[in-house]
C-alpha cells in the first residue's frame, strides 16, 4: 500500500466532508456539481486500487446529511390549494366559458393557457429569502405542511441560491417525483432487502428496520421525501420539476409562460413539455399527451391548464379550495375486472349507511384495490350488482376506486339481488330515507356506537383537529375500553397516561408523543374546530364562511340558537351568508337545537378554546363591511364584484338586514334596493363601488 495513496485518500475524505457540510447543512456550496463529482471519482479510483485503505467514514461508504428527530409543521405564506378536475372536452370548454363570463369577455375571445403535464409525485413549497433557499415543506393540508428542508437539501437539482435579480421573498412550488426506470430499480432493491430480512428472521438473526415495498412511483417518491433520516432520502433517485409561484414580495413577471422561463434561468428543472396554447388548441394537446403518456419517463395522470396572464389570475382568484384560473384535465380512468366477494354496510358519522364492495385483489391504475364504494342502495339496484358477480372496476381520476358495472355472462347461478338493510348494523336502530334523500340513515344518533366512533375519527383527522398519533385503530381501541366516548374526553386522556403506556404496542414514549400532540391542539383555529364538529353539510369551505362571518364560537352558538325562530333576524342573517343555502342553514339550526349536542359542545369547550377570526388589517373602506349586490352590473360581472369585495375584507351576503352596511345596485335593482332605502342603509352605484374597490 502506498503512503502517498493513503495521504491522498485522507485529504479527499476531509475535503469532500467539508463540501458536504457546506452543501447540505450550511446551504453555501463552494464548488460546482462537476467539481464535486470529480473529487468523488478520484476517491473511488484510489479506493478501488487500494481496497485496504477504504475507511468507514469515507463518503463512498455513506451518504451526506444528518438524521432529523421528526418533522416540524411549516405554514405556507400563500395556501397551496387543490385543482378542480375536468374529464372530457365539454368540461374543459365549460371551464373556459366560466372564465370568460367572470371576466366579461366576448365568447369568441381566445384564452391563452400554459399546459403542463400533471406529474404524479409529491408537491413541495420552497421558500427563498434574499435569493437563498431557507425552508421547504410538503403541501400538507394546503395551509400547513411538514418541514422537510433537510431532505430537500439532498436533491442535487434544487438551487440553493437564485441568480439576481429576484424578489426579496418568494415561494416556489414544485413536484418531487421518481422516474419509471429508477422506480423499477428501487422497487427491486426493496424486494431483495425484504427477502433478505425474511431470511434473517427465519435464521433467528437480528432483523433491523422494516422494509417497505412501494406499489408505484408516486408512493416511492413521497415515502423517500418523508424519511426522518435525510441520508436515506439522499440515496433515493428523486427529481424535481418547478412550476408555480406562491407568495412573492413583488411580481417578477407578467405571465405564467414567462414565469417558467424565469425558473429555468434560476436553475430549476421545468417540464420541457410545458406549452403555451389557446383553449381551442387544448383538446389536441390533451390527445397528444394521452398518446405519449406510456412512453414518458415519468408517470402523469393528466394535464394542468393555467391561464397565462397573471393579472387575470389575480382577478379570478379562488373559489373554495381551488383557483378559478386553472384546471386539471384528467385522463380516462384505468379499468380492470375482478370478483365481488361481498357487500358490507358502513355507518358514517352522520348515520349514513354506505355500502362498500369487498373484492378479490386487482391491480388497476397503479395500485392493488380490494374495496370500492357502492354509494347507495339505488346505485346497487340500478347497476344490479350482486355478491359473486364479476365486476368492472376503475379508479376515477386515477384515485377513487369504483364499480362501473358487472359482466352479466359471468354471473353465478346462485347470485340474488342485494337486500339493503332497514336497520343499523351497529346499533339495531331503524335506518330510514327521508324525502328525496337517496341515503338511508341510522336513527340511533349518539346512542349508535358506529356514529360515535366515526365522529371521533373525523374530529382528529388531518383536515379537522389534526391530532397526530390518534389514528383509527387507536380510537377504536380506546372507545372499546370505554375511555373515549366524546371529543372532550380526548383532552382528558392525560389522566390515563400510565394506563395508555401499559397498552400493547403503546409504551411510554408513544404515549408521551400522543399526549403532547393533544395538548398542542387546545387552541385550534375556529374554522378547523367547526369542521371537526362533524355537522352534516358543514365541510371545510362552509366552516371557513361561518368562522369569517361570526368570528367566534360563542357568537356562532348564540346566533344559531336565536335562528331557531323562522323569520327572526338571526335566521335571515344565516340565510344571507353567501354560500350558505337553505339546506345547510337547516342542518346548522337543527344541530344547535339538540340539547345533547349543546351539552357535548359545552363539555368540549371546557377543554378547548378555539381562536377568534379577526378581519385582516386593511385600509380599504370595504374592510369589515357587510355588502349586498343587487341588479345587473355593467362594467364587471357580479361574481368578480363579489370576489373583489371579499378580497378587500368585506363580507358579502345575499339578503339585506339591519346588519348590512352597503348595498351596491346595478340596473333593474328590485326589492333589495327598496329594503335598503327603508332601513336607511347606504346605497352605492356601480361606479361608486368601483371607486371604493380601487377598480378605477
Amino acid at each position: 500500500m502506498s503512503a502517498a495513496a493513503e495521504a491522498e485518500i485522507a485529504r479527499l475524505i476531509e475535503e469532500i466532508a467539508r463540501h458536504d457540510a457546506l452543501y447540505y447543512e450550511q446551504d453555501a456550496p463552494a464548488i460546482s456539481d462537476a467539481e464535486y463529482d470529480a473529487l468523488m471519482r478520484r476517491l473511488r479510483a484510489l479506493e478501488a486500487a487500494n481496497p485496504g485503505l477504504v475507511r468507514p467514514d469515507s463518503p463512498t461508504q455513506r451518504v451526506p446529511g444528518r438524521a432529523a428527530e421528526g418533522f416540524a409543521k411549516s405554514r405556507h405564506l400563500a395556501p397551496m390549494l387543490s385543482l378542480d378536475n375536468a374529464f372530457d372536452e365539454a368540461e374543459f370548454a365549460e371551464f373556459a366559458a366560466r372564465i370568460r363570463r367572470f371576466l366579461q369577455l366576448p365568447e369568441e375571445t381566445p384564452l391563452d393557457f400554459v399546459a403542463e403535464p400533471k406529474i404524479d409525485g409529491l408537491s413541495v413549497n420552497l421558500l427563498y429569502e434574499q435569493g437563498r433557499f431557507v425552508r421547504g415543506a410538503t403541501r400538507g393540508d394546503g395551509a400547513e405542511g411538514e418541514d422537510i428542508t433537510a431532505n430537500l437539501l439532498t436533491l442535487r437539482d434544487l438551487p440553493r441560491e437564485l441568480p439576481p435579480p429576484f424578489p426579496a421573498l418568494i415561494e416556489i412550488r414544485g413536484e418531487v417525483f421518481m422516474e419509471r426506470a429508477d422506480f423499477e430499480v428501487f422497487r427491486a432493491q426493496q424486494e431483495q432487502a425484504a427477502a433478505e430480512r425474511e431470511a434473517r428472521k427465519a435464521r433467528g438473526e437480528k432483523l433491523g428496520p422494516a422494509v417497505t415495498i412501494p406499489v408505484n412511483a408516486r408512493n416511492a417518491a413521497a415515502g423517500s421525501l418523508r424519511q426522518l433520516d435525510p441520508a436515506i432520502t439522499a440515496q433515493r433517485p428523486l427529481k424535481l420539476f418547478a412550476y408555480a409561484m406562491g407568495e412573492a414580495s413583488e411580481a417578477p413577471v407578467a405571465t405564467h409562460h414567462d414565469w417558467l422561463g424565469l425558473l429555468r434561468r434560476w436553475g430549476f428543472a421545468v417540464n420541457p413539455l410545458s406549452t403555451r396554447l389557446t383553449d381551442r388548441e387544448a383538446p389536441a394537446f390533451q390527445a397528444r399527451m394521452a398518446r405519449e403518456r406510456p412512453s414518458l419517463p415519468y408517470e402523469i395522470d393528466g394535464v394542468v391548464y393555467k391561464l397565462d396572464r397573471l393579472d387575470w389570475q389575480g382577478r379570478l382568484g379562488f373559489v373554495g379550495r381551488a383557483p378559478r384560473w386553472a384546471i386539471a384535465w384528467k385522463f380516462p380512468a384505468e379499468q380492470a375486472t375482478t370478483r365481488l366477494l361481498r357487500i358490507e354496510i358502513q355507518v358514517g358519522r352522520t348515520g349514513a349507511l354506505t355500502p362498500r364492495a369487498v373484492m378479490e385483489p386487482v391491480f388497476v391504475g397503479g395500485v392493488t384495490v380490494t374495496h370500492a364504494s357502492l354509494h347507495n342502495e339505488e346505485e346497487i339496484a340500478r347497476k344490479d350488482i350482486r355478491e359473486g358477480d364479476t365486476v368492472i372496476v376503475q379508479r376515477a381520476g386515477d384515485v377513487i376506486p369504483q364499480i362501473i358495472g358487472v359482466v352479466p355472462e359471468r354471473r353465478p347461478p346462485h347470485a340474488v339481488p342485494f337486500a339493503f338493510p332497514t336497520t343499523c348494523p351497529a346499533c339495531g336502530s331503524h335506518a330510514v330515507r327521508e324525502g328525496d334523500d337517496v341515503v338511508r340513515r341510522c336513527t340511533g344518533g349518539l346512542i349508535c356506537p358506529a356514529q360515535r366512533v366515526e365522529r371521533l375519527k373525523h374530529f382528529v383527522s388531518r383536515r379537522a383537529m389534526d391530532i397526530e398519533g390518534l389514528g383509527e385503530e387507536r380510537i377504536e381501541t380506546l372507545h372499546a375500553l370505554g375511555w373515549l366516548a366524546s371529543p372532550a374526553e380526548i383532552f382528558r386522556l392525560h389522566r390515563r397516561a400510565e394506563q395508555l403506556a401499559a397498552l400493547e404496542g403503546w409504551g411510554a414514549l408513544s404515549t408521551r408523543k400522543l399526549l403532547d400532540a393533544i395538548e398542542s391542539r387546545r387552541t385550534p383555529p375556529l374554522e378547523r374546530f367547526l369542521f371537526a364538529l362533524g355537522i352534516r353539510r358543514i365541510g371545510e369551505q362552509n366552516a371557513k364562511l361561518l368562522a369569517r362571518h361570526y368570528h367566534s364560537i360563542g357568537a356562532l352558538r348564540e346566533r344559531m340558537i336565536a335562528a331557531r325562530v323562522i323569520g327572526s333576524e338571526a335566521r335571515e342573517e344565516l340565510g344571507g351568508i353567501q354560500g350558505i343555502g337553505p339546506a345547510i342553514a337547516e342542518e346548522l339550526v337543527e344541530f344547535f337545537a339538540e340539547p345533547r349536542n349543546l351539552a357535548a359542545l359545552d363539555d368540549l369547550l371546557s377543554e378547548v378554546t378555539p381562536g377568534e377570526v379577526h378581519a385582516e388589517a386593511s385600509d380599504s373602506p370595504l374592510a369589515g363591511k357587510t355588502v349586498v349586490f343587487t341588479g345587473t352590473l355593467a362594467g364587471l360581472s357580479r361574481q368578480e364584484a363579489e370576489a373583489r369585495a371579499e378580497a378587500l375584507g368585506a363580507k358579502v351576503t345575499k339578503s339585506v338586514s339591519r346588519k348590512t352596511d352597503l348595498v351596491v345596485v346595478g340596473a333593474d335593482a328590485g326589492s333589495k334596493a327598496a329594503k335598503a332605502a327603508e332601513l336607511g342603509i347606504r346605497v352605492l352605484s356601480e361606479e361608486e363601488f368601483r371607486a371604493l374597490a380601487g377598480l378605477g
